[in-house]
Order: C-alpha cells, then sequence, then structure tokens
C-alpha cells in the first residue's frame, strides 16, 4: 500500500493510525458506500467538505457519512455571517483533492478545519486518507493534535 500525503503528515507527527483500502466505483464515492466497504458504521465514517465563508474564505468541516452539514451553525462558529459550499471544480486546486478523496489532512494550504462532536462517541473514526479507495482511521482526538480541529456540533441528520 502507497503512503498518501495525509499519512506521511500523520508519521511526521508520529500519530498511530491505520489504512484500509477498498474497491472504489467511480459511480459511487459516497460515505455510504465507503461505510460498506470499510465495515463501518455510516455515522463512524466522516466525510471532509470544503466550505467558503464571506469572512474567513475556505475552511474544512468533517461530518459523520449519513448527516448534513449545518450551515448556519458552522457559519456562526466560524465567525462568518454565510458559508457556502465550494463548487466540486474547485475543490481540487483548494486542497490537492478530488471529490470522494478529501482529507482534512495533508491540504495544499492550511485551512480552518471543524469535527462534528459525534467523533468523540467512538475511539476511531474513518476519514479519507487523501485518495479514493483508501481510508485513514484513528482516534478523533488524534485528529484534532494532527490538524488542531475544532470539535462542535455542526452537523444535523434530515
Amino acid at each position: 500500500m502507497k503512503k498518501t500525503n495525509a499519512a506521511r503528515f500523520l508519521d511526521n507527527l508520529r500519530i498511530e493510525y491505520r489504512l484500509m483500502e477498498y474497491e472504489v466505483d467511480e459511480s459511487d464515492v459516497s460515505a455510504e458506500a465507503v461505510a460498506s466497504k470499510v465495515n463501518l458504521p455510516l455515522e463512524q465514517v466522516f466525510k471532509t467538505l470544503v466550505v467558503r465563508g464571506d469572512k474567513s474564505g475556505v475552511l474544512l468541516a468533517c461530518i459523520p457519512g449519513g448527516a448534513q452539514l449545518d450551515l448556519k451553525r458552522l457559519s456562526e462558529i466560524s465567525g462568518n455571517k454565510k458559508v457556502e459550499m465550494v463548487p466540486v471544480k474547485e475543490i481540487q486546486a483548494l486542497t490537492g483533492y478530488i471529490r470522494g478523496g478529501v482529507s482534512p489532512i495533508g491540504t495544499k494550504r492550511h485551512y480552518p478545519a471543524y469535527l462534528d462532536e459525534s467523533a468523540l462517541k467512538f475511539p476511531l473514526i474513518s476519514i479519507s486518507a487523501g485518495v479514493r479507495g483508501c481510508q485513514i482511521l484513528l482516534d478523533p482526538k488524534h485528529l484534532s493534535k494532527a490538524v488542531e480541529v475544532q470539535i462542535s456540533p455542526i452537523s444535523r441528520s434530515d
């Protein structure tokens, strides 16, 4: 298994993690598909969304696979009046990652990151390793050490 930038970043910080590879179906890169392939409950597989605030600029939001990002809540927490999803065509230029493979770790530039508080219910969560077909399993507290995420209630169920 080839190490990703996110994995090397964690190695440099001596943070414990495990890589888990899976077969990618390019037509379905959803969190639901990833959860079934890595055999984890959907609420333990976190997706990283790229968002832009009117005051702060680009932000990263990590939320459980089955949840929706609460844009109003994230705008309040991040000090913005308004936040909106970044168009898919801009994601790679901003982060260095493609849709379905965005990791909060090892982005091209450091962006403020927010992790939904539900992550703390689990000893390990799954996040993208920075490529489709590979997940990083790590303690959510270790993720917050690696990228200084702010842990807040930023998701909602629909």
